[in-house]
């Protein structure tokens, strides 16, 4: 996640490793901080793979670096977003960082192959409580916080799966589609 955001954010054209720290604690900050000691050894990582450079910023002294991405770094990119592993589609906060920079892949139906991942993980039945084997619905559930968790869950999964089927072009209320999942 934390690589991906380096990847796109830089695919806007080259930062100073202060602006690029603001940007990327900007988009996933807000549940997982991002530290000088997270984000300057993924940089590190990142430019000793190729994927990006690192040169002295000449607007700033000699103390400061501007760091862009190379022609791998964005093929690299390219093929993140293409190819985003089972837990980036399952993860709502992975997920989310995926999203911010789908748009960089150029074909609309590539971009639409991962909406499509993502809207069928959200299709199948789960829940965050069972009896058993059965997955509880939040009317089944007595304590009142996890009756929150899961009328949240639902919402939130109602919406964004409405939204991924806009995107697609499918009709929201189209009868065939499956039914809301559990939560």
């Amino acid at each position: 996640m934390l690589e991906l955001a380096i990847l796109g954010f830089l695919a806007d054209g080259p930062l100073p490793g202060h602006e690029l720290r603001r940007q990327v604690s900007q988009l996933i900050g807000y549940t997982r901080p991002v530290s000088d000691g997270s984000l300057y050894p993924a940089i590190n990582r990142l430019a000793k793979a190729g994927l990006l450079e690192r040169q002295a910023d000449s607007r700033a002294g000699s103390h400061r670096y501007l760091v862009s991405l190379t022609e791998a770094g964005h093929a690299e990119m390219l093929e993140r977003l293409r190819k985003p592993a089972d837990h980036e589609i399952t993860d709502f906060t992975r997920f989310f960082t995926l999203l911010a920079f789908l748009s960089k892949l150029p074909d609309v139906s590539e971009q639409h192959a991962v909406l499509r991942r993502r809207l069928d993980f959200l299709e199948k039945p789960a829940s965050f409580f069972y009896d058993g084997e059965k997955p509880l619905r939040a009317e089944e559930v007595d304590d009142p916080y996890r009756r929150g968790v899961l009328l949240t869950a639902r919402a939130i999964s109602s919406a964004e799966r409405n939204w991924l089927r806009e995107v697609l072009g499918e009709d929201p209320a189209d009868p065939s589609r499956p039914s809301e999942p559990t939560t």
